[in-house]
């Protein structure tokens, strides 16, 4: 039980009485707004380029390109495939720089652009800070529409080097109530014990006016006990500092702004529908997992059934997530928040049998902010409304467009 606190920490891997970590007033490092990779430059040596990019370095074509995977040639004796997929990096918002011939057709190409560092790299035996074995690169774009090819490269630089270590990020649980599974933990602390005893793995929940706990899905807290001192909140409450050996101490935090998100649905799910409408795209992300977070499943309605979809507010892929999930299971209702989301719910189980009618009202908002372009939220090619219509259609549902 919270006892009124508005977090509770659960360790979900254990099923005994000490599942329950900690209930606290707040969660200081939970809300953070991210930062975006660094600017870089980029050379790649020895360049066969071939569609935009040769049209970029013969002077005829945009400098811009997009994103491109550089995918791996490995060596004959490699106990990888020559083409690797597994050993591709990928290179976001890329520009040209300058193309200076470098023989017959051939070209070293300045790229300036930013480097996707996938969390999971530095745990594996090859990041990006040390190049593969390869024989070249080959040069894929990503658009909206599929594949596109870039080329062959012999070489690059810039890419595969030692790039500075992020600080890790601690974490405070501001007037904490530690249960047992924290009390040893901070004992262990106290006392001067390995680090391991002091480690914490918990989920985060959020807790209701009403003692309802929802799972902040794919967040929580895995890190050591660093520091505790008496909480200014109340008698026999604690403020306890968590650091980490391996990174952050909060793993999957949310934007600043998403506080307001959560504290308006620890009221009560809305009554209202739209409320999602005056928040940014970032945060209209955090809306519809919010949703997802709080949804209860039921039955679904029949099939052939007619749905109603505001399209007032529609101006970004995340307003289409909240209007349709709105449109099928009324305010605050979830129906995907991705694109993989929205097929799952598409095949039924989560409100609405498959092939149903959806009558998309004020849909020339939606066609004139989905359009073709680039998102750098996501650092990818933007959704735009003709991809929604193909994936609804490709599910079987029928879109009347008002």
């Amino acid at each position: 039980m919270s006892g009124g606190f508005p977090w509770l920490l659960v360790d979900q891997n254990i099923d005994d009485g000490d599942a329950v970590v900690a209930a606290c007033a707040d969660i200081d490092g939970l809300f953070a707004d991210p930062g975006e990779p660094p600017v870089e430059r980029y050379t790649v040596l020895g360049c066969a380029p071939a569609g935009r990019l040769r049209a970029a370095c013969d002077g005829y074509g945009p400098a811009w390109l997009g994103n491109i995977g550089l995918e791996t040639i490995h060596r004959p004796e490699s106990k990888h495939p020559r083409e690797c997929w597994e050993c591709t990096e990928e290179l976001l918002d890329l520009t040209v720089v300058s193309a200076r011939p470098a023989g017959y057709g051939v070209f070293d190409v300045v790229l300036e652009g930013r480097l996707r560092i996938d969390p999971e790299h530095r745990k594996r035996r090859r990041g990006p800070d040390r190049a593969p074995e390869a024989d070249g690169y080959v040069l894929t774009g990503i658009t909206g529409e599929g594949e596109e090819m870039f080329g062959t490269c012999q070489d690059v630089s810039g890419v595969f080097r030692p790039r500075p270590e992020p600080l890790p990020k601690p974490a405070t649980l501001i007037g904490c109530r530690p249960e047992p599974r924290l009390r040893r933990a901070i004992d262990a602390q106290q006392r001067g014990a390995a680090r391991h005893r002091r480690m914490i793995i918990a989920s985060i929940y959020s807790v209701a006016d009403d003692g309802t706990a929802t799972h902040m899905l794919d967040s929580g807290l895995g890190a050591e006990v660093a520091g505790v001192r008496p909480s200014v909140l109340g008698d026999g409450l604690l403020d306890v500092t968590f650091e980490s050996s391996y990174g952050d101490a909060i793993k999957g935090g949310r934007p600043t702004g998403a506080r307001e998100i959560w504290e308006l649905w620890r009221r009560g799910r809305p009554e209202k529908p739209g409320l999602w409408a005056d928040f940014p795209p970032a945060l209209r992300h955090e809306w519809a997992g919010a949703a997802l977070a709080h949804h209860r499943p039921g039955p679904d309605r029949r099939s052939g059934r007619t749905y109603h979809l505001d399209g007032r507010y529609i101006t970004d892929e995340d307003g289409f997530y909240c209007a349709i999930g709105e449109a099928i299971n009324g305010p605050g209702g979830y129906f995907g928040w991705n694109a993989g989301a929205l097929h799952d719910c598409l095949l039924g189980d989560w409100g609405a049998a498959p092939g149903f009618r959806l009558i998309w009202h004020d849909s020339e908002v939606a066609r004139r902010h989905l359009v073709p372009g680039y998102d750098r939220r996501d650092w990818c090619p933007a959704v735009t409304m003709d991809h929604l219509l193909a994936w609804l259609a490709e599910d079987g549902v029928e879109v009347e467009l008002r």
